[in-house]
């Protein structure tokens, strides 16, 4: 657990667990955040000098992951389109998701990859399987196939 500490030209600072002192710089906060505000935080890096870089984002993919669900939420929740892409503005971005552009692009790609999306010029889509309800009949049949193993004699 981070409390915000004091807010500097490089971003804030913050006590890890009461204990140590770390950085959140300002362009890797997507959010706004008040001097004594207990946030959820991860630590990014320890420095060779025994500083400590901190992050509002999980780190790695454990991110990207958090943002694919976030970002399939929206879609199906917003007729299955969104005007934002890789090529949007970073504020953009951060505005509608509270992450960085680097890890949008990967949440992207790797929904792209999956074939859930589409990428258009003006946003991304939900990809036309995805759109399409599963029927109480097609259910059945998918548990059925999924049981039946062929029989050798």
């Amino acid at each position: 657990m981070l409390r915000i500490a004091t807010r500097t030209e490089m971003g804030f600072t913050a006590t890890i667990d009461g204990i140590q002192e770390g950085v959140l710089y300002k362009n890797e906060v997507f959010q706004p955040l008040k001097v004594g505000q207990k946030i959820n935080g991860y630590i990014k890096k320890v420095r060779d000098d025994g500083k400590i870089d901190l992050s509002l984002q999980r780190p790695g993919y454990k991110a990207v992951d958090a943002l694919t669900a976030n970002i399939m939420y929206k879609l199906r929740h917003q007729k299955g389109f969104l005007a934002v892409t890789d090529e949007s503005r970073p504020e953009v971005i951060a505005d509608l998701f509270g992450v960085s552009k680097k890890v949008f692009k990967k949440a992207i790609g790797n929904l792209y990859k999956k074939r859930l999306i589409t990428l258009e010029e003006d946003g991304i889509r939900l990809a036309e399987k995805i759109k399409k309800p599963i029927t109480v009949s097609q259910k059945k049949y998918v548990r059925k196939s999924k049981k039946r193993k062929p029989r050798h004699r």
